[in-house]
């Protein structure tokens, strides 16, 4: 298994249409084949600057590497991602006992 996690922030305002916008049309990553526990999390912490996080699990690498190709995944990341996050911090993770 593995949970592929990214915290970001939006160049948006909170609140305004732009972010819902992003993470409603974020949602459609989770029908892509392969993805399991799909969640939009809002960042609560001072520690750091991020207001959001996106976690997700695949069952293998073969899974995880079909996802980062799908053209879902790639669509969105050219047309929203790279335009609209101004930071971010990805973290994938597997079992200690992997």
């Amino acid at each position: 298994m593995i949970r592929h996690t990214v915290a970001f922030r939006l160049r948006h305002d909170s609140g305004s249409a732009d972010e819902r916008s992003f993470l409603s049309e974020a949602e459609s990553l989770a029908a892509i084949p392969g993805v399991e526990r799909f969640e939009q999390l809002r960042q609560v912490s001072s520690k750091n600057g991020f207001s959001y996080g996106f976690s997700m699990e695949f069952a293998d690498q073969a899974a995880y590497d079909a996802y980062n190709v799908h053209p879902v995944h790639v669509a969105f990341v050219r047309d929203r991602w790279v335009p609209e996050v101004e930071d971010f911090l990805e973290l994938d993770y597997v079992p200690l006992d992997a």
